[in-house]
C-alpha cells in the first residue's frame, strides 16, 4: 500500500467517525427534545411502550431510537430488554443545573444544521443568516448551556476580583448586561448582590420576553429591554456593564463598546466574557479552537454578516482583535481577569 493511499484511507476513516458522531449528536437531540432521556431518569430502565406512556411518542420510532442508544452505547440494556440511562450520563443529558449538561449543544447544532441550505446561501453570495432566523433551538440552547456557569460560579469568581466585588456591592448600584439573552447572567448577578439593579439588553425579541420570564421573582432589579446597545444605553448610568459571550457576534462591536465606555459611571469597570481561544492561529488547533470554528462556520459568524457594514469578526475573536476593538472605542487597556477554567471563556476588563 502507498502512502498516498495509507493516508486516503486514515482520511476516510476520521471522516467515518465524524459521520458517527454527528448521528450521535443529532439523535441526542431526538431524546432530549421528546423528553424520552428525562422519562428514563425519572421512571427507570423502560422498553419502548414504557416510554412512550411516560412521555408520548411514536412506538415504532422509540424502538429504533432506543436501539440506536445502547448501539453507540449511551444506554445499556438489562436482561430483559429495557433500556437505561446510566448515572453519568444522565448527568450530562438532564441535569440543568450541572456544569457537564450538554444536551443544549445537541440542540444548538441541530438548530444550524436545519439551516444548511441560507448557510450555502450566504457563503455563495454573501449576506448571512440572522439569529431570529435559527429558531427557539439555538435561542434557548445557549440560555440553557450556559446558565448553570452563570448561576454556579459568576458571582462566585467576580468576588475574588476586588475592585469589581466592591463596585457590585456598592449601595444602590447599577449594571448592564448587554447581550443579555436569556437573563440568567443578570439574574445571577442580582442574586449576589441584594443592593445591585440590573438592566439587560438584547435586539432580540423573543429573548427579553423569555429572560423577562426567568426574572420574575426579582421584580423590577432586573429590567430587559429590546434595543440596540450601539445606540441605545444612557450615558453615565452605569457603575459596571458587562457582555457575556456575545461581543463577537455583533456587527457593530466597536460602536457596541463605545455606547458602554459613555454609559460607565466614574470609576466603573466593563467586563467581557468572550471565548477563551489561543493567542494567534495556528493549525492543527486546540479542540476549543476546533469547537469555535465550528460555532463561527454555522452560527456566529453568518449571524454577524446578516446586517449591513459587518465588522464579519467570529467566534473566534482572538485578544489582539479585542484589543483593537477597544482602542478604538476609546478605552486605553484590555486587561484578562485571573478568573479561570470557566467553561469555554474567558474574562477580559477594559479600561477607559
Amino acid at each position: 500500500m502507498t502512502e498516498a493511499e495509507q493516508s486516503s484511507e486514515q482520511f476516510a476513516d476520521r471522516l467515518f467517525g465524524a459521520a458517527l458522531g454527528a448521528i450521535d449528536i443529532l439523535a441526542v437531540h431526538l431524546g432530549d427534545r421528546l423528553g424520552w432521556y428525562r422519562a428514563l431518569v425519572e421512571g427507570g430502565p423502560a422498553d419502548a411502550g414504557e416510554l412512550i406512556a411516560r412521555a408520548g411518542g411514536d412506538r415504532r420510532y422509540a424502538q429504533e431510537w432506543l436501539e440506536q442508544q445502547a448501539a453507540t452505547e449511551i444506554l445499556t440494556v438489562t436482561a430483559d430488554g429495557k433500556f437505561v440511562l446510566p448515572g453519568g450520563a444522565a448527568e450530562v443529558l438532564t441535569d440543568p443545573k450541572s456544569l457537564n449538561y450538554l444536551a443544549p449543544l445537541a440542540r444548538m447544532l441541530a438548530g444550524a444544521a436545519a439551516q444548511m441550505p441560507a448557510l450555502v446561501r450566504a457563503y455563495r453570495d454573501g449576506g448571512g443568516v440572522g439569529w431570529s432566523e435559527y429558531g427557539a433551538d439555538m435561542r434557548e440552547s445557549q440560555s440553557d448551556m450556559n446558565r448553570p456557569w452563570f448561576e454556579q460560579r459568576l458571582a462566585t469568581d467576580l468576588a475574588g476580583v476586588a475592585d469589581v466585588h466592591a463596585l457590585l456591592s456598592r449601595p444602590g448600584a447599577m449594571a448592564a448586561d448587554i447581550g443579555s439573552g436569556g437573563g440568567w447572567s443578570a439574574i445571577a448577578l442580582a442574586r449576589a448582590y441584594p443592593d445591585l439593579a440590573v438592566d439587560g439588553y438584547d435586539i432580540d425579541q423573543p429573548s427579553v420576553r423569555m429572560a423577562t420570564e426567568n426574572a420574575a421573582e426579582l421584580g423590577d432589579r432586573v429590567r430587559f429591554h429590546h434595543a440596540d446597545a450601539a445606540t441605545d444605553l444612557p450615558e453615565s448610568a452605569y457603575d459596571a456593564l458587562f457582555a457575556f459571550e456575545c461581543l463577537h457576534d455583533m456587527p457593530h462591536p466597536v460602536e457596541v463598546l463605545t455606547s458602554m465606555r459613555k454609559a460607565l459611571r466614574p470609576g466603573g469597570a466593563v467586563i467581557i466574557m468572550d471565548e477563551a481561544v489561543a493567542p494567534e492561529f495556528t493549525a492543527p488547533a486546540s479542540d476549543i479552537d476546533r469547537l469555535m470554528y465550528g460555532f463561527s462556520l454555522l452560527i456566529c459568524l453568518p449571524d454577524g454578516m446578516a446586517h449591513p457594514d459587518s465588522a464579519g469578526t467570529g467566534t473566534v475573536m482572538r485578544t489582539a482583535k479585542l484589543g483593537e476593538y477597544a482602542e478604538k472605542a476609546g478605552f486605553a487597556a484590555v486587561d484578562v481577569l485571573p478568573i479561570e477554567d470557566f467553561g469555554f471563556w474567558r474574562f477580559y476588563r477594559l479600561t477607559a
